[in-house]
This record gives structure tokens, C-alpha cells and sequence, in this order.
């Protein structure tokens, strides 16, 4: 079978395709056809060898991968051949709070799912819905548990409640669309004024264009009597103003710490004596935390935003469309 590997990191070239004899699953394992992988910002920080956590040296890429099982070990009981899987993310963190001993990650530590099959422990991998196809399945492990992980962690946002939302990538699309679902006001920002439609058309209920006002900040807080949960995906670049945006009690979800340069959040004196704001750090999330959202995903038919499909010879090319940064959703690869 085919699969791609990172032979060393540090540029797209170090991404390869071998040929590799198909794998049989042994006992508790779990053998899965795969139909479809998506990236995630981390996939390319892996690729670059700037991701925190050390990976493994010829490690099959990408945490995210939807297909078929089409073979089982012995004593596999959560599935059978034929149920549509996709992988977790930290794939033995069950359930409760994270420990050292339960970092190995799909597409890191851990092979994961960018060949034509995948060899998974069956503890590792949850059940799709059935509404999704193969392409719309592949993304939810890691963008998609993230924003379910920051809207329904220590204080659920209530509905009508305000949620903020930055950028269009993955996590901050899949934000938006929970927090709808939840109920709750979304406003969103973003560097292009042309996706202001897009963004609304989603359901946002405000959309600011930084480019066109890059003090967003108050004017959000103005708008809105101030944001009750900032969902940050801006890193450096937008933490001041999510900050400025907030209400006086509110909760900001920090998920990126750093920008491709390196440089850090730090976090302004001046605004943050006079606030009551709650900063907040989150790990994805664990296993049953993926299948409670899947659940909701099943329940209300909602289908992520795809922004691009490349075929499988195609992933350096998906690698290099994602890292230049213009995406609207998730970019995805089809199986081979």
C-alpha cells in the first residue's frame, strides 16, 4: 500500500510516498480504508519542526482521516467491519484531565492517517455519522473538537450570550457554527472584507473587518456590551484587542500562543488591571469529548465548511495551500 512519510522535517520535500506491505491487525486492533485526511495548523508545524511536542522520525502524517473498517483483531468489540471511523486526536486520552502519560498523538507520536490504510488500536477511534460524506468526515478530530472543547468547558455560554470567533480556519468556522447551535451571538473577525458575507451567511450576527478597523476591539465591546467568550485562534496579532472586546466577567479560550515567527501573546497591563477576564489554555480534547460532539453533529445534521479537496498524489500541494494562510474551512485530501 502507499503512504506518505516524513523521511526527516523541516520543508515540504521531506514529505514522501512509499510503498509498504499492507498491515494485519492484531489483537484490539482495527485495520480502516481511508477515504479522506484533512490539515490542521499543527501538521505544518510538525512538517517544520516547530511543533512542541517531539515527533517520531518517519511518522505517517495527519491526526485528522475519515474511512471504512475493513478488517479486525482478535477481541475488537466497539467495532466491526464495515463501521465508518475516524481517529482521536490524542488517541489514549479517554476521558478526564490530561497527564504526561497520555500525550501520543495521530500524525506525531504515533502513525497516523495519511496512506491508503490506517492500523488503529480500537480504543483510539470513535464512530461517524452517517449524514457526513467521506470528505466532510475527515475534519473533526482536531479543529473541530478544539471549538467544541472551548464552548462547552468549566462555563458553557449561555444562549444569547456573546461569542467571538477570529479568522476563517477550521477552528474558528467550527466555533461559529456551535455556538449557533447553542444559541449564542457570534461575532466574528476577519483580515479580508470580502469574507464578511461568507461569515454571515454562516450565521455570524456581526462580522469586523481588521483591515478596515484595526482597533476592533472597542468597537466590538461597543456593539455587543462586550464579548462573553473570545474563542483566540489570533495568537499575538489579536490578543490586546480580544481583550479590549471582552465584558468585564468574560473568558478568553487561548488557543494559539505563538505566531510563525515565534513571536508570543503577552498580555497588556494597562487593558487587563481593568478587567476581570479569565484567560484559559485547552489540549483539543479527549475521546469522549469527540463522540459528545459528534453526537451533536449527528443530531443536527451539521456539516463542516470545506475550502479546498486535493487528491492524494496532490498533498504537498494541500500542505502549500494551507500554509499560505487564505483558507475559508477545512482543507481536505482524498484517500488514495
Amino acid at each position: 500500500m502507499r503512504t506518505y512519510w516524513l523521511e526527516e522535517f523541516g520543508d515540504i520535500e521531506k514529505l514522501a510516498v512509499r510503498e509498504v506491505s499492507m498491515p494485519e491487525p492484531g489483537a484490539n486492533q482495527i485495520l480502516v480504508r481511508v477515504r479522506a485526511t484533512s490539515l490542521n495548523r499543527r501538521d505544518t508545524m510538525i512538517l517544520n519542526g516547530t511543533y512542541p511536542l517531539t515527533p517520531r522520525v518517519g511518522i505517517v502524517p495527519l491526526s485528522d482521516g475519515a474511512g471504512e473498517v475493513v478488517a479486525v483483531g482478535d477481541g475488537v468489540r466497539r467495532f466491526a467491519v464495515g463501521d465508518r471511523v475516524t481517529g482521536s486526536y490524542f488517541a489514549r486520552w479517554i476521558d478526564g484531565r490530561m497527564h504526561p502519560g497520555i500525550v501520543d498523538q495521530l500524525g506525531c507520536t504515533l502513525d497516523g492517517m495519511l496512506g491508503e490504510y490506517a492500523l488503529l488500536d480500537e480504543q483510539w477511534a470513535v464512530r461517524l455519522p452517517d449524514h457526513l460524506s467521506w470528505q466532510e468526515a475527515a475534519t473533526f478530530t482536531c479543529a473541530g473538537l478544539t471549538a467544541w472543547s472551548a464552548l462547552t468547558g468549566a462555563e458553557v455560554p449561555k444562549p444569547g450570550q456573546w461569542v467571538l470567533v477570529i479568522g476563517s480556519g477550521g477552528v474558528a468556522l467550527f466555533a461559529l457554527q456551535f455556538a449557533k447551535l447553542m444559541g449564542c451571538r457570534v461575532a466574528a473577525v476577519t483580515s479580508r472584507a470580502e469574507k464578511a458575507d461568507r461569515l454571515l451567511a454562516l450565521g455570524a450576527d456581526l462580522v469586523i473587518a481588521s483591515v478596515e478597523t484595526p482597533e476592533w476591539g472597542m468597537k466590538l465591546r461597543e456593539a455587543t456590551g462586550g464579548i462573553d467568550l473570545v474563542v483566540e485562534t489570533g495568537g499575538p496579532a489579536t490578543f490586546r484587542q480580544s481583550l479590549i472586546a471582552s465584558t468585564l466577567y468574560g473568558r478568553i479560550v487561548l488557543l494559539t500562543v505563538q505566531d510563525k515567527s515565534g513571536k508570543s501573546v503577552e498580555i497588556p497591563g494597562a487593558v487587563y488591571q481593568r478587567s476581570l477576564v479569565t484567560i484559559g489554555r485547552l489540549f483539543v480534547g479527549s475521546r469522549n469529548g469527540l463522540e459528545a460532539m459528534l453526537a451533536a453533529v449527528a443530531t443536527h445534521r451539521l456539516k463542516p465548511i470545506v475550502d479546498k479537496i486535493f487528491p492524494f498524489a496532490e498533498a504537498r500541494a494541500a500542505y502549500r495551500h494551507f500554509d499560505q494562510g487564505d483558507v475559508f474551512g477545512k482543507v481536505v485530501i482524498e484517500g488514495a
